[in-house]
């Protein structure tokens, strides 16, 4: 239900938006709005609001959302449909001098335009209020790394702490993270700035050669390192109400020395113990208060990362000393959140163009490309998360919409755009037979992109 409800959320916020962008840049232009559509189908409700006379309508299917203008060409074409039913309403020459057709070509190029730009502005907002709460990140600090692997011929070593990457100064993982997946796709290699545990600034040259072109999977995977973890005993910090270990008879402040007869370490072993056993029941050893005892108890199955995983519903007690000592909190003034909010919607409308750009030349792996389903997912997970973990999400779906409609494909904005584009350079506006046979080539693309994205999510979710 979560997952559901938070799709839904991220769906009409962010079609609403673009659709918003649509409708007060036409009503700007003097164009007049007929119908304002949030979802397709059947109306769930609708009014008419404003001296035009708008229809308002939230439909059943919320997958998307329209703008009807008045558009002589809309009307033509009802009137000369053999299967049209609908009623025929005749305007007067003043009202339809108000027809998105018999506006300047400027005009209706602002007009397409608005929607994707609606939805790059609403992540700059989202992103200004993430970065005016404060940045909480991990510091990046290196874990393990993998011997052989781009980490470790850069002569990168555990312990130490990234300083800069590409000479851009870095505070937490995430910033790290995003500047090594940046110039992994356009640069061979690039320079690294680390504090070592002797407290020394050393520069490393990482390669990217060989580098695999899986979308899917972590740039630190790829390089061969990973974050520091802190060191976390199998001991029980919280348990979830009604869960598999509340009702196993599990507490607060049990140690768990071994699973099934297998020794466990540390948690790590016991969370891996757990998710690979959905539904089969687990005999646990437990220290509680010196005495040692048996719990036999069943995790239950969810589906987490296109698989079948067990849950037990208890979480470790963390060191929250040490916890604290590998994190860092950044804040911003407002006007300093407002700069780094237009650098990151900036940076990440480029990302998302050249990771498109090397899918289609065969660079980047199609794999990255999410449907309905991994979008629900992820939106049900990032809410799970906390607030600032789902306006994060918000604001990234936000700049993939807004990218992805100022293509230029037919039926697209973008598509749109490029017919203005054509008509400022011709003189006169694209004839219908040429817009007509960009819209079949346009709907084309658009459907070999969906069933990408369907194949792409059956692997996730229903192959694994």
């Amino acid at each position: 239900m979560m997952t559901l409800l938070a799709f839904i959320v991220t769906i009409g916020i962010l079609v609403t938006i673009h659709e918003y962008g649509h409708y007060q840049v036409a009503r700007w232009c003097g164009i007049r709005v007929l119908k304002f559509s949030i979802g397709f189908g059947k109306p769930l409700w609708k009014k008419t609001f404003g001296k035009d006379g708008t229809e308002f309508v939230l439909a059943a299917i919320p997958l998307g959302g329209y703008v009807k203008m008045l558009d002589e060409r809309e009307l033509k074409q009802e009137q000369e449909d053999l299967d049209y039913t609908g009623p025929v309403v005749q305007y007067t020459e003043a009202e339809l001098a108000s027809a998105f057709n018999r506006k300047s070509v400027y005009k209706r190029m602002a007009v397409v335009l608005a929607g994707p730009m609606a939805n790059l502005l609403l992540a700059i907002l989202l992103y200004w209020v993430l970065f005016l709460l404060g940045v909480t990140g991990l510091k990046p600090i290196i874990g393990e790394v993998l011997e052989g692997g781009l980490a470790s011929q850069a002569n990168l070593k555990k312990g130490d702490i990234i300083q800069s990457v590409d000479g851009k100064a870095v505070k937490t993982w995430q910033d790290a993270r995003w500047l090594l997946l940046n110039a992994s796709l356009e640069k061979p290699a690039i320079e690294i700035e680390s504090l070592n545990t002797q407290q020394v600034i050393q520069r490393h040259t990482l390669s990217f050669s060989g580098i695999n072109n899986d979308a899917e999977q972590d740039i630190l995977y790829k390089l061969g390192m990973e974050i520091i973890q802190p060191n976390l005993p199998a001991v029980i910090g919280e348990l979830l109400p009604d869960s598999a270990a509340s009702l196993a008879g599990f507490q607060v402040n049990d140690q768990i020395l071994s699973i099934d007869h297998v020794t466990m370490k540390n948690w790590d072993d016991v969370v891996n113990a757990v998710k690979n056993s959905p539904n089969k029941q687990m005999q646990f050893k437990v220290i509680r208060a010196k005495q040692t005892i048996l719990i036999n108890a069943t995790p239950v199955a969810i589906q987490e990362g296109g698989k079948q995983v067990g849950r037990l519903g208890a979480s470790v007690k963390v060191n929250r000393q040490e916890m604290q000592n590998m994190m860092i909190e950044i804040h911003y003034s407002p006007l300093e959140s407002l700069q780094k909010a237009i650098e990151k919607t900036w940076d990440t409308s480029v990302f998302s163009l050249k990771m498109l750009g090397n899918m289609i030349v065969g660079k980047v792996s199609w794999k990255g490309i999410s449907g309905p389903v991994s979008i629900a997912s992820f939106a049900g997970e990032s809410a799970n998360l906390g607030l600032k973990v789902f306006i994060g999400f918000l604001a990234l779906v936000s700049i993939s919409i807004g990218v992805l409609n100022l293509l230029p494909i037919p039926v697209l904005d973008g598509g749109h755009l490029m017919y203005y584009i054509a008509e400022i350079i011709k003189g006169s506006p694209v004839s219908e037979q040429a817009m007509m046979a960009g819209q079949r080539v346009g709907l084309g693309v658009l459907g070999l992109l969906m069933m990408v994205a369907i194949f792409n999510d059956i692997n996730r979710f229903m192959i694994g």
